[in-house]
């Protein structure tokens, strides 16, 4: 992954030197265990341990000549320990996807949890920016046309809903990733045996695998890219929605423009959603890597070799991809600008159309049959729509309509706030919380009005 998208830390979980530090770990926790079962002599680990080191402008030196990753890293390894008698032990009982796939579950272990941690703070931020707007009101949009009135707050706990899935989801996936395998060439465990197995897994705070073949199973890789393809996805669609709602004729929401910042090199007056349109981009190569890790699930027989070039990119930059992209989205949320004002002219400037699925309830609920009712009130939508005229003073002028609804019943089907009354209710959902001086009604229809 370029450095462009890399932030250090995940950079340096990814990085060659720590690949094979993650190898001397398993090589050294393998050593440990057999000399704890009186296979190997305790001197030669505790040598081991004290002497191993990697260097890996040697290790890459020797794999120019010996084309083998793995034992290149093996006789670069040996050379450190300084003691022949010593360095034999190194490596013994293993095979290379023993030491390969079990190091490879530590760095993604590491990365899960700058990854769960980024989850969580994008999650922390999308509640507090929720909460903030939760009485905001702002038109909702289906096939980008004004559909019904919402709250920009509702907008953004539906994105943390999501996010709450996502950590969940992820979580799993990690969880199914974490875990080794030290069974030999073809999984049946049997030059060092399952106990072994089990207590160098253990060691190193994984669990083993049940059951593999020289590998461990791709579907386990597949899930945990897919994974983070759709959280990848999920910024994406809050990215998209920022950039819809950024474009002149809306203004409703502007993602952060720093003091030196510049939009275009010939327009001085840009101020473009760039942030948010690289999500969107980012997010089209972690699907494309998900994709990829599916093709790595089916292998020929016990194994083959097929998968080990395709995961060297994908699994490191989906990681280094998300971790990236959550870290960049989180600001955005953080320190968008949002204008209310703006909101409330755009809910109004269609004059009253987006109350028709009221008043259409409305009607039918005072005895009006639903067939008239529906032509009644589309007649006067498609004509105030037309003509740009008030779609209220057009209705209220409606015998038909008015048989059925007087002023205050009219007055009532366009109320902006008994469309939101159910905000409260769905924030509790949401956020498992109780909200001071909430009283949920069972049903605060028309019936209400009358009511009152």
């Amino acid at each position: 992954m370029i450095a462009r998208y890399m932030r250090p830390e995940m950079g340096r979980i990814w990085s060659e030197e720590n690949k094979f530090r993650k190898w001397l770990e398993v090589e050294l926790a393998a050593t440990e265990t057999l000399a704890d079962s009186g296979v190997v002599p305790c001197e030669v680990a505790e040598k081991l341990r004290e002497r191993a080191r990697v260097d890996v402008e040697r290790i890459n030196e020797i794999e120019a000549k010996v084309r083998h990753d793995v034992i290149a890293f093996t006789i670069a390894v040996q050379e450190t320990i300084g003691d022949p008698e010593a360095a034999r032990w190194l490596h013994y009982g293993l095979t290379s996807n023993d030491v390969v796939d079990t190091a490879q579950a530590l760095v993604v272990r590491d990365a899960s949890r700058l990854i769960e941690k980024g989850v969580a703070q994008f999650g922390e931020i999308l509640e507090k920016r929720a909460w903030e707007f939760k009485d905001t009101p702002e038109i909702g949009r289906t096939h980008g046309i004004h559909a019904e009135p919402i709250t920009f707050g509702l907008k953004i706990a539906n994105w943390y809903a999501e996010n709450r899935r996502d950590a969940a989801r992820f979580k799993i996936a990690s969880q199914e990733m974490a875990v080794g395998k030290i069974s030999g060439a073809v999984g049946t465990c049997a030059h060092l045996g399952p106990e072994i197995e089990h207590r160098i897994c253990e060691r190193l705070g994984l669990a083993a695998a049940p059951i593999t073949s020289q590998v461990l199973e791709r579907d386990r890789h597949a899930q945990y890219v897919a994974a983070l393809a759709i959280l990848a996805a999920s910024l994406e669609r809050v990215a998209l929605e920022i950039r819809h709602l950024q474009r002149t004729e809306v203004r409703e929401v502007e993602e952060p423009f720093g003091g030196e910042q510049r939009g275009s090199s010939a327009m001085p007056h840009k101020r473009n959603p760039v942030s948010s349109e690289q999500i969107c981009g980012l997010a089209r190569v972690v699907r494309a890597n998900s994709q990829a890790a599916m093709e790595n699930i089916a292998l020929w027989h016990e194994r083959d070799i097929s998968h080990s070039s395709v995961e060297r990119v994908v699994l490191p930059d989906s990681a280094i991809l998300v971790d990236y992209m959550l870290d960049r989205m989180a600001q955005i949320v953080a320190h968008m600008k949002v204008f209310p004002a703006r909101m409330m002219r755009n809910l109004e400037a269609t004059q009253g159309l987006i109350f028709s699925g009221q008043l259409l309830q409305d009607l039918i609920e005072r005895g009006a049959p639903r067939e008239d009712s529906y032509k009644w009130v589309q007649a006067h939508a498609m004509a105030a729509w037309e003509s740009e005229s008030n779609f209220q003073d057009r209705v209220r002028g409606d015998p038909n309509i008015r048989k059925f609804l007087d002023e205050k019943a009219l007055a009532y089907a366009f109320d902006l706030k008994r469309q939101l009354r159910a905000v409260d209710e769905i924030f509790r959902r949401v956020f498992h919380t109780t909200i001071p001086g909430f009283r949920p009604e069972s049903r605060p229809g028309i019936a209400v009005l009358e009511e009152n």
